[in-house]
């Protein structure tokens, strides 16, 4: 693949939609469209190539951390 699909704004986000898409084919999911592909990885590229998938970005969500839920001693 040279160029990202269309809406994939990095490297990074193509692989986290098709690891997400092939974990949902590989629990049961039926595919979007007919593939000459039989692994799920290979049905999730092409299927996020050709669009089928549909998603979008949230924004991130700040959760507290530790150092921060300790109380404070002075």
């Amino acid at each position: 693949m040279a160029e990202l699909p269309e809406g994939v704004d990095s490297r990074f986000r193509y692989v986290l939609l098709v690891s997400k898409r092939a974990e949902q084919l590989i629990q049961g999911s039926q595919p979007k469209m007919k593939s000459r592909h039989a692994k799920p990885t290979r049905v999730a590229m092409e299927e996020i190539e050709k669009n089928q998938v549909k998603w979008q970005l949230t924004e991130p969500v700040e959760e507290p951390t530790a150092l921060e839920d300790e109380p404070t001693e002075e």
